[in-house]
């Protein structure tokens, strides 16, 4: 997450796509009028997901069609819909390096790489987390296993060894 403001010449490279159009003016206007809030949002099928919840580009439309979506509840009209959201993988990753150009972005591994990366680096941990899990059995088996995870996390930087009080 993070709040920035825009200048007129950086929304116009953020929107480059939709140069030419007739609202491309009011809309790098407006972009650049007051601070906004970039997130990233990680989750499975994030894309589809947040198009979901923001609803149509017009506000208008999605009050009629979408009632309750992001639009249609902060939007004001077809241009101010109140939201902005990546319409596709390759795109939100751009968008990502331009709202936040520090982070370095790893392609997301699929297929067999990531069966492999699971199968290296996930099972292993989880696998030993959830036998525990059912031994213990424990009235909130989620916290449990967080809090078990957290205690037993194969990357958890450890001391090479112990510091005596002499050191």
């Amino acid at each position: 997450k993070r709040k920035l403001q825009l200048s007129p010449e950086q929304c116009s490279n953020f929107y480059a796509d939709q140069y030419g159009k007739v609202f491309f003016p009011n809309l790098t206007a407006y972009m650049s009028s007051g601070p906004l809030v970039a997130m990233v949002l990680a989750r499975h099928r994030a894309v589809s997901y947040w198009q979901e919840l923001l609803g149509p580009s017009n506000s208008i439309r999605a009050r009629r069609t979408h009632p309750h979506s992001l639009r249609a509840i902060y939007g004001t009209d077809e241009l101010r819909n109140a939201l902005h959201g990546s319409l596709s993988i390759s795109s939100a990753e751009r968008e990502i390096r331009f709202m936040f150009p520090e982070v370095i972005l790893e392609p997301i591994p699929a297929g067999q790489r990531a069966r492999d990366y699971l199968n290296l680096y996930v099972k292993p941990t989880l696998l030993a987390g959830l036998t525990a899990l059912c031994k213990e059995k424990p009235s909130d088996p989620m916290t449990w296993l967080a809090d078990w995870l957290l205690e037993h996390n194969p990357n958890k930087p450890r001391l090479q060894h112990k510091i005596t009080e002499e050191e």
